[in-house]
């Protein structure tokens, strides 16, 4: 049986006086994930360096929206950049709208 994979992304506000605050007043966090298991499977940022982005996308890619606590250990422990909390909230973002969605068959849908 194929994989299913779900789009999920999540926004936090970045704080002022970074780089990225002049290009985005927030962060994106944009997931690739197997709906099945919660494993993302390709990540991206809006993170403003190519080595903050790779850093985030070797940290989210193969990790589990289940245990989203694992991933934000990964930030405190290891991303010393401004945008950490923003990052941290975004992932919170992306693992409620996982549970929203695929636990809780409660699919979100923008009003426009």
């Amino acid at each position: 049986m194929p994989t299913k994979k779900i789009f999920i992304s999540g926004y936090a506000k970045l704080p002022k006086g970074i780089t990225a605050t002049e290009m985005y007043s927030v962060i994106a966090v944009g997931l690739l994930v197997n709906a099945n298991s919660g494993e993302i499977i390709d990540a991206d940022c809006t993170l403003v360096t190519s080595v903050a982005k790779n850093f985030f996308r070797n940290c989210v890619i193969g990790e589990n929206l289940n245990q989203v606590e694992a991933i934000e250990k990964m930030f405190i422990d290891g991303y010393f950049g401004s945008a950490r909390k923003a990052i941290i909230s975004a992932m919170r973002t992306c693992a409620d709208k996982y549970r929203q969605v695929i636990v809780e068959g409660k699919p979100e849908v923008d009003q426009e």
